[in-house]
């Protein structure tokens, strides 16, 4: 779970001084447009494929995780946690100790989880370059890399390639090259966007839970 959070947390920041001109028009028009398609969903439900490969190119870890976001709030189910914020205030429920910890939600904390960036990481702090099309599944898609660009050497990743279906204007893959070889990546499985998501979804229900399961981290 550590290196989920990781991966979400570190996906705003880095550079790399590669290419004398910054924001690449092809890119940029790609990611300007899928923006404004992101930012026009009310409601984001998206199932993925988490995996993490060595710097040998072998298969260390695997998960599966399902991801619901309506504004600010989002919903996270990955194995052995589920993860609820409200958007002021985020539970994490470990299944396993079947405890709770709770904090004050922070959207501009980039060291604190949130999945909703997934989908919009890309618009700020990065340059850019257009690459190729490739087909990802069936999908045709556009292959830009992304080349952070705040504070790098405090970054454990140097490089971002993020594949947009070209018709559905959707992320389907996103892939972090790490700085010790190794390289971790989002496949997009499911991708459902304007369905109805009550907000009570996003509020984590405690009743079921004596205190001293419960840890407390808000300031009140």
């Amino acid at each position: 779970m550590k290196k989920i959070f990781l991966l979400i947390a570190t996906i705003t920041i880095s550079t790399l001084n590669s290419f004398a001109q910054d924001h690449d028009p092809k890119a940029k028009s790609i990611l300007d447009e899928l923006s404004k398609v992101t930012k026009a969903y009310k409601t984001i439900t998206s199932e993925y494929v988490f995996t993490i490969l060595n710097k040998d190119k072998k298969q260390t870890e695997k998960q599966t995780g399902k991801v619901q976001v309506k504004g600010a709030k989002f919903k996270l189910d990955i194995p052995g946690n589920t993860i609820v914020c409200d958007g002021k205030t985020i539970w994490a429920h470990n299944k396993d100790a079947n405890e709770v910890t709770i904090k004050n939600f922070e959207a501009n904390n980039e060291d604190q989880l949130n999945p909703s960036k997934i989908f919009t990481m890309y618009e700020t702090g990065y340059k850019y370059k257009y690459e190729k099309e490739e087909k990802v599944g069936t999908a045709i898609c556009h292959v830009i890399t992304l080349y952070p660009s705040v504070k790098p050497e405090k970054k454990k990743f140097h490089t971002i390639k993020l594949f947009v279906d070209k018709t559905k204007k959707q992320v389907t893959k996103l892939v972090m090259m790490m700085k010790d070889g190794s390289t971790q990546s989002y496949e997009i499985k499911t991708f459902k966007a304007n369905a109805e998501i009550p907000d009570n979804l996003f509020v984590f229900d405690l009743k079921a839970f004596k205190a001293d399961q419960i840890t407390d981290e808000r300031d009140l």
